[in-house]
């Protein structure tokens, strides 16, 4: 969901200018780009990666992930494939589902309840949430409730729960083709309402 909550967010170009101008910084190597990009994005990475793993400690080492790939990547960032935080939060949702898929490779926990508590569903409002005007958030809440089931539902587990276009697939007992297809036209739908809804 939190990818909806972007397409509704219209960066600012002086806040863009100013990402691009510490991605250039960071690609020269001065650690000062960095500290501001993080500064300005960090805690919605955060947010977004604890959302999708559901834990602290994992979630800070996606986001010291996502910052390092950064350092790395910075000057191969292309200001035309869009604004600087849609690529960390995208690196951090790839990151994120690393992760789980790895830990889906892992022996089930003790019965210690550690397992119980680690599934719990994070009830606080994410962060990109926090970042979108009440128009903004309505916008997509409308867009989103007025998708097809289908659609709605198939977008939901892939973008929420982090599953691959085949675990959404094998969850709701459709073919693979099915699912990308509803998932492209839902997010088409999706882009479109918001776009009218905040023009």
């Amino acid at each position: 969901m939190w990818l909806l909550a972007m397409a509704a967010v219209a960066v600012d170009a002086v806040a863009q200018h100013a990402d691009l101008a510490a991605l250039r910084r960071i690609a020269e190597g001065d650690g000062a780009g960095l500290a501001e990009l993080y500064d300005r994005h960090g805690r919605a990475s955060f947010s977004l990666a604890l959302r999708i793993v559901r834990d602290q400690s994992e979630a800070e080492e996606v986001v010291q992930d996502v910052f390092v790939q950064a350092w790395r990547q910075a000057a191969r960032y292309e200001s035309t494939r869009g604004p600087v935080v849609a690529w960390l939060l995208m690196m951090t949702r790839s990151r994120s589902i690393d992760r789980l898929r790895h830990r889906r490779g892992l022996p089930p926990l003790d019965g210690d309840g550690e397992s119980v508590v680690r599934n719990l569903p994070d009830a606080t409002i994410p962060f990109d949430w926090q970042l979108l005007g009440a128009e903004q958030v309505q916008a997509v809440r409308t867009a989103l409730d007025d998708l097809p089931l289908v659609q709605r539902t198939a977008i939901e587990l892939a973008f929420y729960e982090g599953l691959t276009h085949a675990e959404v697939a094998a969850r709701l007992e459709q073919p693979l083709g099915t699912v990308k297809t509803r998932i492209r036209l839902g997010l088409l739908r999706l882009r479109a309402a918001i776009g009218e809804a905040l023009a």
